[in-house]
């Protein structure tokens, strides 16, 4: 609290600077447009991505068309196929096996969740490794865990590329991730291993999540709960990364309203934190930028060539 006197009130308190994740995800893309363009110049590849969508989930729908749609705009093939909720998972092995085979296409992702009938693991797992753009087969995740070279997940590549873009060299920070999920929890921990990082893993059984909130240098939530971190969690200065998308009902003069929110309590951390992503606005377009990447990659690597050598 400011002490009495010094005329510093909650609204004239510092303010976080905020991680603009639009701005970097137009910039990204940007770049991947370039290359996309020298792909073809150079070496006449279109590099294309392949999306299964199964069941009509409103949240899916908007992210496959936006991904859609960004994919065209970089120049890209963009190739969908929209199965029934009942589909069978043979059926389902069965679309994933032509695409793996398909020349045309570089990249494949198929939407989650799957309906209940269909093993994720095993349709995950179905996709050829150098075609998993979305970086969650076991072979890439082991890779990942070896420092090896495959596929990186999406969503914690877009984390860790903004971290470098506003702390740049990460080495010897201390790191917090919260959520220990395949898609970013894990993940997650092991690109900051990469960057030298000190990294510990909280999650729901941690005793004291607020006391290692405290300790961390780089606060990553990404555990599926609204603004469960409070803004007196947050250690003076870090930098927030907050991956959470979570739709709360808030009063409104008409009636309630839906609103999203992370799994930070934005308007308190603010005030604490030295850096912090907004939510929208932080790391969610990030996610679509680096599946755009990561198709130039796939591409690059089926036709033995360069990415270092596409730019400029």
């Amino acid at each position: 609290m400011p002490e009495s006197g010094s005329g510093m009130t909650p609204d004239t308190l510092p303010r976080a600077r905020l991680i603009d994740g639009r701005a970097s995800a137009a910039r990204l893309r940007a770049e991947v447009a370039r290359q996309v363009t020298a792909l073809g110049g150079r070496h006449g590849v279109t590099p294309g991505l392949a999306v299964i969508l199964v069941g009509e989930d409103p949240a899916s729908e908007i992210y496959v068309r936006n991904k859609g749609r960004q994919t065209l705009e970089a120049g890209m093939r963009s190739f969908e196929t929209r199965l029934p909720a009942s589909v069978s998972q043979a059926e389902l092995l069965g679309h994933v096996a032509r695409l793996n085979a398909d020349s045309a296409v570089h990249g494949i992702l198929v939407q989650l969740p799957l309906p209940r009938q269909i093993d994720e693991r095993a349709i995950i797992d179905a996709i050829a490794p150098h075609k998993d753009v979305d970086g969650f087969s076991i072979i890439n995740t082991g890779l990942l865990a070896a420092r090896g070279t495959g596929m990186i997940p999406c969503t914690p590549l877009g984390c860790l590329l903004l971290l470098k873009e506003y702390l740049g060299n990460l080495g010897g920070q201390r790191a917090l991730v919260i959520g220990r999920s395949n898609i970013v929890g894990k993940p997650m921990v092991q690109l900051l291993l990469r960057e030298h990082c000190t990294v510990t893993i909280a999650h729901s059984r941690t005793r004291d999540l607020a006391g290692e909130c405290r300790r961390a240098d780089i606060l990553i939530a990404a555990i599926g709960k609204p603004q469960i971190i409070r803004g007196d969690w947050i250690r003076p200065g870090a930098t927030v990364i907050d991956v959470g998308i979570n739709r709360i009902s808030v009063p409104a003069p008409d009636g309630p309203r839906e609103r999203l929110v992370g799994d930070v309590d934005f308007d308190a951390a603010v005030r604490v934190a030295g850096a912090i992503t907004p939510v929208p606005g932080g790391v969610g377009p990030m996610t679509i930028a680096c599946l755009l990447r990561n198709t130039v990659t796939a591409a690059c690597a089926q036709h033995h060539i360069d990415p270092g050598g596409l730019s400029g």
